[in-house]
């Protein structure tokens, strides 16, 4: 059986980054034969830090990852909660 890999998405920030990666560690160190790759993307949120949350609320910095689930590219992601919207 081949091993598993996870593909974990993140935002390209340094804070997220560090999140994600501590995730894929913890995933790795309780699943032996897991591997996990680290997929960033910039959300419209980090191309344009001047639009206001009013534009696309706290969705601005989730909407690529969410898209990038859809299309398969990754598995899962990894968000903080003050990224995320709230219903």
């Amino acid at each position: 059986m081949p091993p598993l890999k996870l593909r974990v998405g993140s935002r390209e920030s340094r804070l997220a980054i560090l999140q994600a990666e501590s995730v894929c560690q913890s995933l790795e160190s309780l699943n032996p034969g897991l591997s996990t790759e680290l997929v960033t993307c910039k959300t419209r949120a980090d191309l344009d830090p001047s639009l206001p949350l009013a534009t696309g609320g706290r969705g601005l910095f989730v909407r690529e990852l969410e898209e990038a689930l859809r299309l398969n590219r990754v598995d899962v992601c990894v968000h903080s909660a003050k990224d995320v919207p709230l219903p």
